[in-house]
């Protein structure tokens, strides 16, 4: 949400998608679309679905005409050793986390070539470019979305179109808050004790990355200024990788 509301905020249309409560997202989408003075629109799309990710491309095409960046930041996390981890695990976290931004990117490449013109933002992680034990799927699937996120750079650069991936540390998010909560059960530690010991240890700052730092990268990204950044992985992790 901090990225569809810094992107609003520059006079942006914005097609939201993801799962919740119905009223809090139309709260959320109204209030969006009445602060800024854009179109804001919500899709409920499977991102597990390749059919209905193309429907959403086309939804954006219908309400707002064109398609000029897209922000991959679907996510699911499932912690478990590497012998023991659920196959259905595995297939869902790959599909959600790397196999829906390939198909939207696939989706929505043509039109962009066309006009030489796009954005693509990948939401990847520091588990893109490090790992940590018992996230097999979610570490698999952050690398695989860099290693897309160059490919499409390279094919797409000669139509002014620039990908990139953004790798954050921790950020706190509702999925962070129950990866601290099923990280106390499986280590038997405090909530308080997975944030200091486990999650923010390698980070020289010891704080999580805040969504608006997150969203201003986003927004220079899809800027002109952000034209020849393109290919990247960018770490935002508090020092993490070069611990």
């Amino acid at each position: 949400m901090g990225i569809a509301r810094a992107v609003a905020e520059q006079g942006a249309d914005v097609m939201l998608n993801g799962f919740g409560n119905a009223r809090e997202i139309e709260f959320m989408r109204a209030e969006l679309q009445r602060q800024f003075g854009v179109k804001v629109r919500y899709a409920n799309a499977d991102m597990s679905h390749p059919a209905q990710i193309r429907a959403l491309a086309e939804m954006v095409r219908a309400d707002f005409g064109t398609v000029d960046v897209i922000v991959n930041n679907a996510g699911i996390q499932h912690l478990a050793p590497v012998d023991t981890f659920p196959d259905e695990k595995w297939d869902a976290v790959l599909a959600i986390n790397l196999s829906s931004a390939f198909y939207l990117i696939k989706a929505v490449a043509p039109e962009m070539k066309s006009r030489r013109f796009g954005r693509i933002i990948n939401i990847a992680s520091v588990h893109g470019l490090t790992a940590s034990p018992f996230k097999p799927a979610y570490v698999a699937a952050k690398h695989g979305l860099i290693g897309l996120s160059k490919t499409v750079a390279i094919e797409l650069a000669e139509y002014g179109v620039t990908c990139n991936a953004i790798c954050p540390g921790y950020v706190k998010t509702p999925l962070v808050d129950q990866q601290i909560a099923d990280q106390a059960k499986a280590h038997g530690i405090s909530e308080a004790d997975v944030v200091r010991d486990v999650m923010l240890v390698h980070q020289a700052r010891k704080e999580f990355v805040r969504v608006e730092e997150l969203a201003a990268l986003a927004v220079f990204l899809c800027s002109e200024a952000g034209a020849s950044m393109t290919a990247g992985a960018i770490a935002m992790d508090g020092g993490w990788t070069q611990h």
